[in-house]
């Protein structure tokens, strides 16, 4: 027999944990479903040298800071230590190697099926994140190159990469930093970088960059952007000289409306010009150990980075829920109420505040509307 309970969260990452914390705050009991076997599973697989890219004083979760010990840019190991640390303190206890199957309305509630551990409530809250859907790209000839071609999601460090020529494709967060773990381990790397960018320094005089669009979100993205834009230049310098395309959208405003988030840049940059990275522009199509830019000549590289970053597809997890996804489904709405009563999604969608600030407010959202329902 299926067991009930007020509310189920999928996942025991950063937003599982704070929203089922905020549940239990507000007398909610949540049964968290993980399929992995312990919590931050997704920090767990980062590469070696991720620290957070916000500061740790924007960047705890609800009821627990983050020790000053930390730094502060925690690094991915002090993440995955202080999400225990938060699970503990919460008494937040996960059923692990519970992965769910799928997500169906039964009645009045929705049930997770995940076996033995599947589970019956009102409230279902979607806290999977992102990092489970790596998108890969092809390109002409793919299957003739005779290299070794991985994703950004499965890279650890520059170990199995060096004396190697390696073409790291996309210039996000993982792009730029994977570069530079590359460069600076002395491995001959290139950068190719398809479309215009954002590139935002970590901090701006002295303060970190963060700071800025929080004051700033109560203004439209773009009178936001065309505020900061004078201090970037400031701070970035051309791009343009390096072979880049600056966006004609400003930071803000890429995320607010595609889900762009710039490049939070803490070295790429002087390693580019330093010319210890190369930056070519998009791939034309692969030959065997060769690679053919569009509007450069050929050059041959011995692995490619798929740094192309991640494309949720929840369709297969919500199979009867209607207007909560997109058509390529990707949630539509985050921390707030969707089209299926009772169905939240949290931490789903960027945000320019900084990640787990953001999930942090969502999650107090959502356990406040799981509240009022239970009530009502």
């Amino acid at each position: 027999m299926v067991q009930s309970c007020d509310a189920i969260v999928i996942g025991a990452g950063p937003a599982g944990l704070a929203t089922a914390a905020a549940l239990q705050a507000r007398g909610l009991n949540a049964a968290i479903l993980e399929k992995a076997d312990a919590v931050g599973a997704v920090w767990r697989r980062h590469y070696d040298r991720l620290r957070l890219h916000t500061d740790r004083g924007h960047s705890s979760l609800p009821g627990l800071p983050m020790p000053k010990t930390y730094g502060r840019y925690p690094s991915r190991a002090q993440v995955i230590e202080y999400l225990e640390a938060y699970a503990a303190k919460f008494d937040l206890k996960p059923l692990f190697n519970a992965p769910v199957r799928a997500v169906r309305r039964d009645r009045q509630a929705w049930l997770a099926e995940a076996g033995v551990n599947s589970r019956s409530a009102p409230i279902v809250v979607v806290a999977t994140g992102w990092a489970d859907f790596p998108h890969a790209p092809t390109w002409p000839g793919v299957e003739t190159f005779d290299g070794e071609i991985v994703h950004s999601s499965r890279y650890r460090n520059p170990a199995p990469f060096v004396a190697r020529r390696v073409l790291v494709v996309g210039f996000g967060n993982s792009g730029g930093e994977i570069a530079l773990d590359l460069a600076e381990a002395g491995v001959e790397v290139t950068l190719s970088v398809r479309g215009p960018v954002n590139v935002i320094p970590r901090e701006l005089f002295g303060v970190p960059i963060l700071v800025f669009p929080i004051a700033e979100q109560w203004l439209p993205p773009r009178v936001a952007d065309g505020l900061n834009a004078p201090l970037l230049r400031f701070a970035i310098g051309s791009i343009e000289k390096l072979g880049l395309k600056r966006s004609a959208k400003g930071p803000i405003q890429s995320i607010e409306e595609d889900g762009r988030v710039p490049l939070l840049d803490i070295g790429a940059l002087a390693q580019i010009r330093a010319g210890r990275i190369k930056v070519r522009g998009a791939i034309a199509r692969l030959e065997p150990k060769t690679v053919v830019f569009a509007k450069s000549p050929p050059e041959p590289f011995d692995a490619v980075i798929l740094a192309t970053g991640f494309r949720p597809d929840l369709r297969a997890l919500l199979p009867d829920a209607t207007g909560v996804l997109s058509e390529t489904g990707a949630p539509l709405v985050s921390g707030r109420a969707t089209a299926e009563p009772g169905l939240f999604f949290c931490g789903a969608i960027p945000s320019a505040i900084g990640q787990f600030r953001q999930i942090g407010i969502e999650a107090r959202r959502i356990a406040a509307a799981a509240e009022a329902a239970r009530a009502g």
